[in-house]
């Protein structure tokens, strides 16, 4: 039987984005190899730490891969917020508040751990990009996951060769706070739970909402806010147009994914107010 359009569509996409992986990761072999970058490390310990967590959900709990990469999306979402929280209150610690938002610290400094947590924080992006091209977890001819995964590689790795902006995008990383809801909300769908009345739900949801607006829509604005405000500050090159692109794609992917939460929570309602059972 010939292979249909979307048969060969989906092998295009597959191919191409698994082709990049392998280039990425030829190159962190390349930087660790032969420039003697051992500080690179990292990033293969936490791609082989999200594996190997893989493979305990796998084999102890399911082996239903969407549950299985929910699963560990969910520990890394935690372990980065963890990680964020305590990178941010250590510095804080150290040194004042206004001192750790100057701009020379944001793009030239490196705060105590941040240069490890972002190096982990990648090797997990580049686990979950193989993991779903394995499993087909994507869907889409121009799969937004895999573009997503794809950026952040880029941006990550390219701060992480040159060691600048590695505090920016630390402050990033704190909308994963609000990632460990919406994998929760998953996984609990996932289970069956999901009666939009009950009080666990009603509690997930209005922290679900709380983090959204303060871990991705404001940080997030206040962040492009201040490379706006400091545009004039950075030397030139690629820096500042890469860091405005880069926040400008994570501003637009947050207005989708509020409109996508937006219609899940009314979807989820739904079902609720149209139920006979609870007029009776």
């Amino acid at each position: 039987m010939p292979p249909t359009h979307q048969s060969s569509s989906a092998t295009k996409v597959s191919t191409f984005f698994s082709a990049t992986l392998l280039l990425w990761v030829i190159s962190v072999f390349f930087q660790i190899l032969f420039n003697k970058r051992r500080d690179l490390l990292y990033i293969f310990a936490g791609g082989c730490f999200y594996q190997f967590a893989n493979w305990v959900i796998r084999f102890s709990v399911s082996r239903d891969p969407l549950f299985v990469n929910t699963s560990v999306s969910l520990l890394h979402s935690a372990v980065t917020s963890v990680s964020v929280v305590f990178i941010l209150l250590n510095q804080w610690s150290l040194t004042s508040f206004k001192s750790m938002f100057e701009h020379k610290e944001l793009v030239e400094g490196t705060w105590p751990w941040a240069y490890q947590a972002l190096c982990f924080s990648c090797g997990y992006f580049a686990y979950d990009q193989q993991d779903m091209l394995q499993y087909r977890l994507y869907s889409g001819f121009i799969p937004s996951i895999l573009i997503h995964h794809l950026v952040l590689l880029i941006c990550f790795t390219l701060a992480l060769y040159r060691h600048i902006t590695i505090n920016y995008l630390i402050l990033t990383l704190i909308c994963e706070l609000h990632s460990v809801f919406l994998h929760v909300r998953k996984l609990r769908r996932m289970a069956g739970v999901r009666d939009a009345e009950s009080r666990v739900v009603k509690v997930e949801w209005i922290l679900n909402w709380i983090m959204f607006v303060f871990t991705r829509l404001v940080s997030h604005i206040l962040i492009t806010g201040k490379l706006i405000k400091d545009a004039s500050k950075f030397e030139k090159g690629i820096e500042w147009p890469l860091a405005m692109l880069g926040m400008a794609g994570m501003n637009l992917l947050n207005a989708f994914l509020g409109i996508d939460l937006f219609n899940a929570f009314k979807k989820e309602k739904k079902p609720q107010q149209n139920n006979p059972k609870r007029h009776e």
